[in-house]
């Protein structure tokens, strides 16, 4: 029996590896566009997330990079692509593969946040996904992983936007099947923001016209130069719009 024990313990084990490598496997082509990792000490706005924020970081036109320019101020962008809301493995989770992780002892005055995309079509497929979209946000917004971050958050005093994904241009895209459970996370992410003081979601569910790819990139999943541009225009509109000290540079 004690061998049988140490034998499961070691499948176990080297599941876990092997699936440690197969996420950075999956998350590398979207590391390479690279985030922008120089410290900003100073930067009183923070961009938490997955690839919907690390995209494009390598040529300054990221969603935040574009937010800082707006506002002509700096942005601290900690966002690493392939990130997770759920994800267990120690090592690469506190390097930033848990988006819980990329928050430390930080008061900033505002908070950027993306996750959930990836917990939902590389975690379940975009397919009975109901045990683990209820283990990061519950029906009613409550519970889970993502109010437990946001409550962290906003226990500092900052306020948060929570950026929505892009919806499949709908021509051709590997998330195409995952528009429903997309939906139904957001929903409640909604839900939570009705709810709670100083969260606000900002839908993008309504920025890709049917059939226009020019938001995306050529995978169909991430944002072009473009759809960076436009999300991370529409954040800036809504921090310069709730916050008195900031407006819009141009």
């Amino acid at each position: 029996m004690a061998g049988r024990g140490r034998k499961g313990q070691m499948v176990a084990g080297s599941k876990a590896w092997i699936a440690g490598l197969l996420a950075l496997w999956l998350a590398w082509p979207a590391m390479a566009q690279g985030v922008d990792r120089v410290p900003q000490p100073q930067a009183r706005i923070l961009a938490i997330g997955d690839s919907l924020l690390a995209w494009h970081g390598l040529t300054a036109r990221s969603i935040p990079q574009v937010v800082a320019r707006a506002l002509g101020e700096p942005v601290d962008n900690r966002a690493v692509s392939g990130a997770h809301v759920i994800y267990n493995l120690p090592l690469t989770g506190a390097m930033g593969m848990r988006i819980s992780a990329q928050f430390g002892r930080d008061a900033p005055d505002w908070v950027i946040v993306s996750g959930g995309g990836n917990d939902l079509w590389l975690g379940c497929g975009c397919r009975q996904c109901q045990r683990r979209m209820d283990r990061m946000i519950s029906a009613d917004g409550r519970k889970g992983a993502v109010p437990a971050l946001l409550a962290r958050i906003r226990a500092t005093g900052a306020r948060v936007v929570y950026v929505g994904y892009l919806r499949s241009p709908g021509r051709g895209s590997l998330i195409d099947g995952c528009r429903d459970e997309g939906d139904a996370f957001e929903a409640r992410i909604a839900a939570l923001a009705a709810r709670v003081e100083g969260v606000h979601f900002l839908s993008n569910a309504d920025l890709v016209p049917d059939g226009d790819r020019s938001f995306h990139a050529p995978d169909g999943i991430h944002p072009s130069i473009k759809g960076s541009r436009a999300i991370g225009n529409r954040v800036a509109a809504l921090i310069a719009r709730l916050d008195a000290t900031r407006q819009l540079k141009r």
